[in-house]
């Protein structure tokens, strides 16, 4: 399948992906729905007023001149298949609508360099899962000892966590260092920046179609209800979190950011890069058996700039079929009980860490909580990130000749708030006064 846009064979927009996203113009500020191709954005939003849509979308329903992706999202998988094959008939080599039409394509395809990215998604809820079980031996090695490293429900049941979706930002949003409760050896707590900053190579999927409250979703139909999925950097504090995590999980630790890259890649777009994951012993109870392969071949990789670096460094690569836990797992497992799940809701994988050293996906690990400090330069090194560092995580599958890519999501590290300012609360300048 060709375009006749030119798409370069590295390029993560070719015609066989057409991730969806969210964007404006100076020209037309108010936000849209879009797809990528190579460094173009399709403006659906015309499509749609022009009747492109029009014998696949019910008419009147107008779901692309919206500021989210939620309104399309809800329609179903048949719907979204049924676009996914008109943009792409739309975009082929041999077909003239848009390809011998130069006003209208002129309109309809802006550079991508020249738009402006949004939050793709109203996000409702967050669940965060823990589906690597490199990561959580790792982390339980360092925290518990080998002989406990994996917790006994573990390999039982896809472990999670409500996160906050209200902190969910956007790639290329600045994080600022959290405050927050540190507990040092041998002394009372105290009240300081973190000094363990870390990020969590991640995953996300978007539910598209929920569920109704008390009717769980059964493994076998769980994908039909997932649109698409997003990098995600889950950032995290590892002093606060370590202080305050027992008996109930983290909470400040890592409420303070959660940055997704701004294409959301359907799922259907990854069918040929679909994959087993690892044997599961003992096998899950029946609800969690997926006798089909659940995982995608995505490559990961991790990079990072010091503010005195003029090339980043790559510290991370990894793969996403090294999860224990597949995405069907963790809605099946999700819904069980009775929860629903709503169009917009997001669900991450947890940090994807595989067997070796360099494919652990957290500082946590990559520097054993902070005591194998990784080289940048040879003048610099980290055990945890700094302000003024660029993270920017990417993943792509590689195809023949082509790859079906995430983009990236970048952030950089703010300092902290002043400590004395939060604390003087009669400041007739507080926020809360």
């Amino acid at each position: 399948m060709k375009s006749f846009i030119e798409v370069n064979a590295d390029s993560h927009f070719p015609i066989q992906n057409l991730p969806y996203g969210v964007f404006s113009t100076n020209n037309q500020p108010n936000p849209r729905v879009g797809v990528a191709i190579g460094d173009y954005v399709l403006d659906l939003s015309l499509l749609e007023e022009k009747g492109f849509f029009e014998n696949i979308i019910d008419e009147g329903n107008t779901v692309f001149n919206k500021s989210s992706l939620n309104h399309f999202m809800e329609l179903g998988r048949g719907i979204w298949s049924g676009v996914r094959k008109k943009l792409q008939l739309l975009l082929s080599k041999d077909e003239p609508q848009l390809r011998d039409n130069d006003d209208f394509r002129k309109q309809v395809l802006l550079p991508r360099k020249g738009v402006k990215l949004h939050l793709p998604v109203k996000i409702g809820d967050y669940t965060d899962f823990y589906a690597s079980k490199e990561h959580a031996t790792n982390v339980g090695i360092m925290f518990r000892g080998k002989e406990n490293a994996l917790m006994p429900n573990w390999t039982h049941l896809p472990v999670g966590y409500h996160g906050r979706a209200s902190s969910v930002v956007l790639s290329g949003t600045n994080v600022r260092r959290p405050l927050g409760q540190i507990k040092l050896p041998d002394r009372a707590p105290i009240f300081e920046p973190c000094r363990q900053l870390d990020f969590e190579l991640e995953m996300g999927c978007f539910i598209g179609i929920g569920n109704e409250r008390g009717e769980p979703i059964p493994i076998e139909e769980a994908e039909k209800h997932v649109f698409g999925m997003v990098l995600v950097n889950d950032w995290s504090a590892r002093d606060i979190q370590s202080w305050e995590y027992q008996p109930l999980g983290p909470f400040l630790a890592k409420n303070f950011a959660t940055s997704i890259s701004p294409w959301v890649v359907p799922l259907e777009a990854l069918e040929p890069f679909r994959v087993k994951g690892p044997i599961q012993d003992p096998k899950p109870l029946e609800y969690l058996e997926q006798p089909e392969p659940g995982l995608f071949n995505i490559q990961l990789e991790v990079h990072l700039r010091s503010e005195w670096m003029s090339t980043p460094k790559r510290i991370c690569s990894g793969n996403y079929q090294s999860l224990y836990w597949s995405i069907a797992q963790q809605v099946a497992h999700h819904t069980i009980g009775g929860c629903d799940l709503n169009s917009g809701d997001l669900l991450a994988s947890g940090t994807i860490s595989g067997s070796e050293k360099d494919s652990r996906g957290s500082l946590l690990e990559l520097t054993w909580r902070g005591t194998e400090p990784i080289r940048l330069n040879e003048e610099e090194q980290r055990e945890w990130l700094e302000d003024g560092d660029e993270l920017t995580m990417t993943g792509w599958c590689q195809g023949e000749g082509y790859r079906i890519g995430f983009g990236e999501v970048v952030g950089v590290i703010e300092p902290a708030l002043d400590r004395e300012q939060v604390l003087r609360k009669k400041d007739p300048t507080y926020i809360g006064n």
